[in-house]
């Protein structure tokens, strides 16, 4: 049986209509979201360098509110919440039983409300978090109608009417989580050379109603090719980075979204079992991409190396963009256990052609744990007392 297409939940853009004709838009969910405006190179440079804005209409934007938001929403997801201080930024997840990451919000408090910004499995998200309201004194909204969001790096000019901002906490290291990040191995916070940190990026929470009298000619856009291309770049993983089977520690997502040391969540055994007593099985890695051949593989690509002496597949591309400055870059999730020195091969579909590429390790191939491990008690141990 053939499933039904999803029904896409994007909004047309309230900013759009000052627009050009020469904006290009996506398809699907991104339909109403601008991907470049016919320079996507000089866009990009333009978002880092000159203060341009990225229209992100596809975003949903959610409010909680009562007196119980911050405490509730703290026992159902993986972050501290129950003490958010007003104004600070940060993120948190939804997951199963056993780990794997279902739902994704930044999130926001402005002393009367939690603002959540959600661009991943938002519908499933919604309907998770109201059967858990119970007999809790909050109030869940989904106002992606009335406000929409827009990107920038560091700040947003001063004219645009923000109702919030968030300003995203990656790469820097929350008080009780962990990196899996090679870059960070032996440090306590963030590293200085990790690339996240040169692109700080903020979301502005705009109401429709301002943005229908604001002409986008106001400001210098750019595109959200551009914004994809500068989130490779920086190591931070997205939404097409998760899979059905996706774990926080293969994305290094623990260092922003996940307290280790707070009360019990679903899939916290999950997550406390891979922390404590093993590593992840899979691992996000960059990747720089050949681009002397002018065709790039697309995002789900299979990732070819070889192992054991022969070519098998090790992983999935899952994102791609054209860096202005690195060229064609991407993001991969792979095998933990290949080797961080070993070439890539990239599909580049029906024509049976490839791409090569080179990894960049993210994710640490093996870190140390935080504890010793106790060894066998050969007292209580039955395995050998009859041999």
């Amino acid at each position: 049986m053939t499933e039904p297409e999803p029904v896409v939940q994007t909004r047309p853009s309230s900013l759009s209509r000052g627009l050009s004709s020469t904006a290009v838009v996506g398809l699907g969910e991104l339909q109403h979201t601008p991907l470049h405006y016919g320079s996507p190179l000089r866009e990009q440079r333009a978002l880092v360098e000159k203060g341009a804005i990225v229209d992100l209409a596809h975003l949903r934007v959610l409010r909680l509110s009562g007196a119980d938001r911050l405490t509730w929403l703290n026992s159902i997801t993986t972050q501290k919440l129950d003490t958010l201080a007003t104004g600070v930024s940060t993120e948190t997840l939804v997951l199963d039983p056993n780990g794997r990451i279902e739902g994704w919000l930044r999130l926001i408090d402005d002393g009367e409300a939690l603002w959540a910004i959600s661009d991943f499995r938002t519908d499933d998200t919604l309907e998770f978090l109201r059967k858990m309201v119970f007999m809790m004194r909050v109030e869940i909204e989904d106002l992606s109608s009335e406000y929409q969001c827009i990107g920038a790096v560091r700040a947003l000019p001063e004219s645009l009417p923000v109702t919030q901002l968030w300003a995203d906490p990656w790469p820097h290291i929350g008080t009780g989580s962990a990196s899996y990040a090679q870059v960070d191995l032996g440090h306590e916070v963030v590293a200085e050379d990790h690339p996240g940190l040169e692109t700080p990026f903020v979301i502005g929470i705009v109401k429709r109603e301002d943005l229908k009298s604001t002409s986008a000619s106001e400001f210098t856009m750019a595109g959200f090719d551009s914004w994809e291309a500068l989130r490779i770049a920086a190591w931070r993983p997205g939404p097409g980075e998760i899979d059905h089977k996706s774990l926080v520690g293969e994305l290094d997502l623990l260092r922003t979204s996940v307290h280790l040391a707070k009360g019990c969540y679903r899939g916290q055994e999950a997550v406390a079992r891979v922390h404590n007593l093993g590593q992840p099985p899979r691992r996000l890695v960059f990747v720089h991409l050949d681009g002397s051949g002018h065709i790039q593989p697309e995002a789900g690509a299979e990732v070819l190396a070889e192992v054991r002496g022969s070519e098998r597949s090790v992983g999935q591309l899952t994102s791609v963009g054209m860096h202005w400055e690195l060229g064609p870059i991407g993001l991969a999730v792979i095998k933990r256990n290949l080797a961080a020195d070993a070439p890539l091969n990239f599909e580049l579909g029906d024509d049976g052609g490839r791409v090569d590429g080179a990894q960049e390790t993210i994710v640490a191939v093996a870190r140390e744990h935080d504890r010793e491990l106790p060894g066998r008690n050969k007292d209580v141990d039955m395995r050998n007392q009859h041999r």
